[in-house]
């Protein structure tokens, strides 16, 4: 007998006028294909979805009457396990939890990393989650952190929790503050970065400012202090698009230091070629992208009530810090 493989799921929809104007990719989630909107993006570009029985980009924009059909086969499925994994928690009660994340640990399982994550500790420590709609490996989940960033993190214990967290974070409520060192020395003590983040156009795995299948992005920063080859900044979120602080200190050319992915552990951002010795001190201290969410507030999905709590800084970026400081006095 031979193994008949994954099995094959077969979607057809016709367009109501309802969700008429949504992208191809967000339809898909939102019409029950069943697989969250990153992956209906991938098989939107591995050609197994047609509009009209011809292919289409993610951001097509959907039109009543459109003929909407997908093939293809489906994610093996596997059950998270509860794993016990130290948190530290900073707040929780019936519908919420609060996380202060270390650097390290990646917020839920994925295609070739299904242990180890927040979301397995989570369970051990909770037994169960609200499970999204969108995605059944996300349980709980209402926004992330890179897996390098540390910081607060709120996750949800009920569905009621789940979709009142999830709808202040789409309707720009919730307040994400972070702290960061970035390259050089900004112009301005205040400014706003408003850049679209989509995905790099050659690397996949990236994100860059660009025009093609991009979603807005803006960012407030505020220069806390300043030094020889950096700057301690506060930042501000209005929206969450993925990787959004990194590309966006990139963009305007002060990448986060000690970012591998985006400009931050190359010798190059050094502008001053005398601060060479001290660049390779820095990158001695910290050995990921200097960059910690250090407060959150959001209103309480049963009180109502507005919540907020913050973060110091982790051991790296306090020695970081204390470094600075020390040769800023030099």
């Amino acid at each position: 007998m031979t193994d008949a493989g994954p099995p094959v799921k077969t979607f057809h929809r016709v367009a109501s006028d309802r969700l008429r104007g949504k992208r191809l990719d967000q339809y898909l989630v939102m019409s029950g294909l069943g697989v969250s909107r990153s992956r209906a993006a991938r098989l939107i570009d591995d050609g197994l979805v047609t509009v009209n029985g011809e292919p289409a980009k993610p951001s097509y924009r959907i039109k009543a009457g459109d003929e909407v059909a997908a093939e293809f086969e489906a994610e093996p499925e596997f059950t998270i396990q509860p794993e016990p994994i130290d948190l530290h928690i900073v707040y929780e009660d019936d519908d919420v939890l609060v996380v202060d994340k270390h650097a390290g640990i990646v917020i839920h399982p994925a295609r070739g990393n299904r242990s180890g994550t927040m979301v397995n500790a989570l369970l051990y420590h909770c037994r169960q989650l609200p499970m999204r709609p969108d995605s059944p490996v996300r349980p709980g989940v209402v926004h992330r952190l890179d897996k390098e960033t540390t910081g607060l993190l709120m996750f949800a214990k009920t569905d009621a929790a789940l979709t009142s967290l999830g709808r202040q974070i789409e309707q720009r409520t919730v307040v994400r503050e972070y702290a960061a060192f970035c390259w050089g020395d900004f112009e301005l003590e205040d400014g706003t970065v408003e850049a679209p983040i989509g995905r790099h156009t050659i690397d996949r795995t990236r994100m860059a400012v660009t025009p093609f299948a991009a979603k807005h992005a803006t960012t407030h920063y505020h220069v806390f202090r300043r030094y020889n080859v950096c700057t301690y900044l506060q930042l501000r979120l209005k929206t969450g698009r993925t990787h959004q602080i990194r590309v966006h200190m990139q963009h305007l050319g002060h990448p986060v230091v000690g970012d591998p992915e985006y400009g931050g552990r190359s010798p190059s951002v050094v502008q001053y070629r005398q601060h060479a010795g001290l660049y390779r001190e820095m990158m001695s201290i910290i050995k990921r992208q200097a960059l910690h969410a250090a407060r959150l507030g959001f209103h309480h999905p049963r009180t109502r009530k507005y919540i907020e709590f913050s973060s110091s800084l982790p051991a790296d970026m306090e020695q970081l810090l204390f470094f600075l400081e020390k040769n800023s006095r030099a």
